[in-house]
């Protein structure tokens, strides 16, 4: 078995958790590797590099938040290998154990997926692409949260036009628009007091952020509709792709989101009831 690890930047148990996880996989005859990007910060594990491609690896372990869940499934880029979230963050909302329970996941992960061991839960993402107004190709990826594209100045909004399956929707004067997938619909686009979705569901949430306007709604698509979004006026915007912001857009440029055709795979040990977490993790009171 080969497992790479990412590991949270500023979080020092991070790469204790890194080492008992290389020694534990050692000891079984097992190898792993720290992604590239994060080979700086967490040298001081002694672990190298992993060799290859990340989607050469047979499970990805995740020391952190759900930042780091979302920085892995960058690195995945669509690849179907499953992701094992440790937290190490405040809410945690992908992750499925905490690090005191690093070694007995570890060892049922090892045994193979099944009845009492582990299965694989697979979330909707987003196939997002971005070109210039010239039409000049901007760079496409594979989102899990959301494709968010907002102003770049303080103090002002932006008009941005949003289309759906080709027809003009509404034009928006706001911070930015959000599109989420389910499993977003706890991130960036709550926040914006968007509706929380199962993320069982297949679905597009398209939230605006802060509207100057009166319709301030989300509108929830259907998997087989296409969003898209277009700058239009003076003012330019950036694309933020999962808390990452990967391209400027001028006026006239179009962001274009649908489902994508893969999935992030995440590692479960038992049936995950979304609403007992939703619940926990805000800290909701029966009534």
């Amino acid at each position: 078995m080969r497992v790479l690890i990412v590991g949270h930047h500023q979080e020092p148990r991070a790469i204790e958790l890194a080492r008992e996880a290389s020694a534990w996989l050692h000891e079984r005859g097992h190898s792993c590797g720290i992604g590239v990007s994060d080979v700086d910060a967490l040298a001081d594990s002694g672990i190298p590099a992993f060799e290859g491609e990340a989607s050469n690896a047979d499970l990805v372990l995740c020391l952190g938040g759900d930042g780091t869940v979302l920085r892995a499934v960058r690195l995945l880029n669509g690849a179907s290998v499953p992701l094992l979230g440790v937290n190490l963050g405040n809410l945690g909302y992908l992750s499925e154990v905490e690090g005191d329970g690093l070694s007995d996941a570890l060892d049922r992960f090892s045994m193979g997926p099944g009845a009492g061991r582990w299965t694989a839960e697979n979330r909707m993402m987003l196939s997002v692409e971005a070109e210039s107004s010239l039409g000049e190709d901007l760079g496409s990826w594979s989102v899990l949260n959301e494709a968010v594209v907002e102003k770049r100045q303080s103090g002002n909004t932006v008009r941005l036009t949003l289309l759906i399956d080709g027809s003009a929707f509404t034009s928006y004067a706001a911070d930015g628009l959000i599109v989420s997938t389910p499993t977003g619909s706890t991130a960036y686009s709550l926040s914006a007091r968007g509706p929380v979705v199962s993320p069982r569901h297949r679905a597009m949430l398209v939230t605006p952020v802060a509207p100057h306007m009166l319709f301030d709604r989300s509108v929830v698509l259907d998997p087989s509709e296409v969003a898209e979004i277009r700058v239009s006026g003076h003012r330019s915007a950036a694309l933020v792709v999962d808390g990452v912001t990967v391209a400027d857009l001028d006026d006239g440029a179009r962001v274009t989101c649908r489902p994508s055709e893969h999935t992030a795979s995440f590692v479960r040990f038992g049936e995950q009831q979304y609403h007992q977490i939703l619940k926990a993790k805000f800290g909701l009171l029966d009534r």
